[in-house]
């Protein structure tokens, strides 16, 4: 990996902070804040699917109540339902057209967790306060 350097002014309270988790890690300075820096940064899209990471990337100027609201969003209830009732059915077999869409319906519900975890990302980034993962809705 390539590096390069950057100068930062940093309020006084931040880098005693940084120090002080330094001494107490054993680590350098540069290493803290770099570890700082990489855990705040909101998910790289160039992971998600490509056809998704246009999306993924809007999101970082989308308003906090956009993102409230696609973090929140939820599989319709009768699509949780034919999901469900086919991956039951699934046990048993499944006709070739229903396994298409089995595989399209676990594919639109990956899709929406990656969207909701993203907009969470972004949120917590801009300094939001989300929920801890035990208070989120189960529905």
């Amino acid at each position: 990996m390539t590096t390069q350097s950057l100068t930062l002014t940093l309020p006084q309270p931040i880098l005693e902070y940084l120090r002080e988790t330094a001494v107490a890690t054993q680590q350098s300075l540069e290493q803290v804040a770099l570890q700082s820096l990489e855990g705040n940064l909101p998910p790289t899209a160039a992971n998600a699917p490509p056809e998704m990471q246009a999306e993924l990337l809007a999101m970082q100027t989308a308003s906090a109540s956009e993102l409230e609201q696609i973090a929140s969003s939820q599989i319709p209830p009768e699509q949780q339902a034919r999901h469900l009732a086919l991956l039951e059915k699934n046990k048993g077999g499944i006709t070739p057209k229903e396994r298409e869409e089995l595989i399209t319906l676990r594919l639109d519900a990956d899709r929406l967790m990656l969207r909701k975890a993203y907009a969470w990302a972004v949120l917590r980034w801009r300094g939001q306060s989300v929920p801890a993962l035990n208070e989120l809705p189960l529905d």
